[in-house]
């Protein structure tokens, strides 16, 4: 069994349609994809990570109350979360380690109401417009803030 810092990968609604849902704005790859890049780029930082998807809030919420004193970071692909889900800004702002709120498609070249991240001021930094390699982009931050 592995010592390495755990860094919970979360992903929130209808990430689990990547690959299929509207692949001009999120691409071809799968979530699947997404996790095994940002487990390799873990993997050679000696970081674990541990990944949920879910379409549901709570779940989200209860999977970040389980990180507190448990992972060393948080990389968040709220989805449409990011715009109203204050139970989740909540959840997060309760996590002593850095968070790094991530996003395919640059959600401020996007509609008006996609402006709003309610996750935003309690993350450390967010990475978006980067598509798959984000997922890399945001475990070699993480990597780096935990030096």
């Amino acid at each position: 069994m592995s010592n390495a810092p755990i860094v919970l990968l979360l992903s929130g609604v209808n990430l689990n349609l990547l690959g299929d849902r509207e692949p001009e704005i999120y691409g071809t790859s799968t979530l699947a994809d997404h996790v095994a890049t940002a487990t390799a780029a873990a993997e050679a930082h000696g970081l674990t990570i541990e990944h949920l998807q879910s379409n549901a809030e709570s779940e989200l919420v209860d999977a970040i109350h389980g990180a507190r004193r448990r992972c060393a970071a948080i990389i968040f692909n709220p989805g449409a979360f990011t715009h109203y889900a204050w139970s989740l800004h909540d959840a997060l702002a309760a996590f002593d380690g850095p968070i790094i709120e991530l996003h395919l498609s640059n959600p401020a070249a996007r509609e008006e109401w996609r402006k709003t991240s309610v996750v935003a001021p309690v993350a450390t930094g967010t990475i978006a417009g980067f598509g798959g390699d984000g997922y890399r982009l945001a475990v070699d931050a993480v990597a780096t803030l935990l030096k």
